[in-house]
């Protein structure tokens, strides 16, 4: 039998041929956790009855801290201290709430502490900060103190909005460079962009940092805003807090991807992955991202894995999330593990100098809380207050400097600006 010949492929004239192995271009996300859990959920339905149902392992060991490359023993101890004071000062915020006290809901960064507080303590005074629901204890970093942040969840006459807005609608532009957060999500992250660019065209490359949810990222305004600051290589530090849950809906049914810095890909910008619940990684990545900001390489697109170890807010129960989740968590506390560490691991902090710092922290949200629940409520006449700018109210100024334009430089400089600037 004669053996068939085997058909010769030749390529058609103009055809496009593969692409080498060698040219074909790969991508790294570094990734700095000391442990990657895998878990998988899917929905079941049990008659009538719609669940969730979880499958890994639950019983792996916490991993420990990793050792910061940037923070001093005195930074390890005022970082731990905000993660305790934003702890308790949420802690005193659901008391209140359930007094009565509060006005409309409380929201809760419960797990969600070293990623606020250690992202912020990496901030300059001149940087800026766009904060959400959920970073409290990047406002506590920032300036604000436990009662502007009750009276504001109370709706006081001294509450950083007046009374006039309640949760955590409120920010100062003029003195801590805090921008208030915005409920629409994503919105945050054109404006903060917006920020960069105007401090660009004053002659200032600063960071700007800002945050968005695992379910937030997913929106329109999320990618228009973090592609521009990416064509303009401007400073904005954005942390995709992954806390496995969007409201109700687990990760698993939000996106494909495992892991949601590889979006940064399609920026053509650094993508980092932290362990959440770690301050030190947190802050290292904070700190090399408003470092490259500030230098005017652009933006970081910083992805925190954790776990939201509450509801979506004080009223949601969050039934919803198989017990298993918050067991295997609850052993990754952030502050637990933080403590352990400049305990018992460094020796940078004593028990009795922890036992005084706890005791100053309680002392202070008494304080502030007894302040708090003291003032008054507006005066219902000053309602109309501050809405309208009238004859002139306030001026707006520059913040760095006055921008303005060098003769005949137009187009001379780096492709990202259309004209040079320069501080008259």
């Amino acid at each position: 039998m004669a053996k068939k010949k085997r058909k010769q492929i030749t390529s058609k004239p103009g055809a496009r041929r593969p692409t080498p192995l060698a040219d074909q271009r790969t991508y790294t996300i570094p990734d700095y956790r000391l442990e990657k859990p895998r878990f998988a959920i899917r929905q079941v339905r049990k008659g009538e009855r719609v669940s969730y149902e979880v499958t890994g392992d639950f019983n792996a060991p916490a991993p420990p801290i990793r050792e910061s490359k940037y923070l001093n023993p005195k930074q390890h101890v005022e970082i731990y201290r905000w993660m305790l004071l934003n702890r308790k000062m949420e802690i005193a915020l659901e008391n209140l709430y359930k007094q009565g006290k509060v006005v409309g809901g409380v929201y809760f960064g419960l797990g969600q502490e070293a990623c606020s507080c250690a992202s912020a303590y990496a901030l300059n005074e001149e940087d800026w900060l766009g904060p959400l629901i959920r970073n409290q204890g990047s406002l506590l970093v920032r300036g604000f103190s436990p009662r502007d942040i009750m009276m504001q969840y109370m709706a006081k006459a001294g509450s950083p909005t007046k009374g006039r807005d309640a949760s955590s609608h409120f920010g100062d532009i003029q003195d801590r460079n805090v921008v208030s957060p915005i409920s629409t999500l994503g919105d945050l992250i054109p404006v903060l962009a917006g920020v960069a660019l105007g401090a660009r065209l004053q002659g200032r490359d600063i960071a700007v940092m800002t945050y968005i949810g695992d379910g937030g990222q997913s929106t329109g305004v999320t990618y228009e805003g973090l592609n521009f600051a990416a064509v303009q290589d401007l400073g904005l530090v954005l942390f995709v807090e992954n806390n496995l849950w969007a409201y109700s809906t687990p990760a698993d049914m939000q996106f494909r991807v495992k892991d949601l810095a590889e979006r940064a890909i399609a920026y053509g910008i650094p993508g980092v992955i932290v362990d959440g619940t770690d301050a030190c990684q947190v802050y290292d990545a904070a700190y090399e991202a408003c470092e490259r900001a500030r230098r005017g390489q652009g933006p970081t697109l910083i992805e925190a894995k954790m776990m939201r170890m509450k509801g979506h807010a004080i009223h949601d129960a969050a039934a919803y999330v198989p017990k298993q989740l918050f067991e295997y968590w609850r052993k990754r506390d952030p502050i637990t593990r933080f403590e352990n560490y400049l305990l018992n691991v460094k020796k940078w902090l004593s028990p009795t100098e922890n036992r005084a710092l706890i005791s100053g922290v309680d002392q202070q949200l008494e304080t502030d809380r007894e302040f708090a629940v003291a003032s008054p409520m507006p005066e219902p006449e000053s309602a109309a207050g501050g809405v309208y700018c009238e004859n002139g109210c306030h001026e707006v100024k520059p913040k760095y400097g006055t921008p303005g334009v060098k003769a005949g430089s137009a187009g001379t400089g780096p492709k990202r600006a259309e004209v040079a600037v320069h501080l008259k």
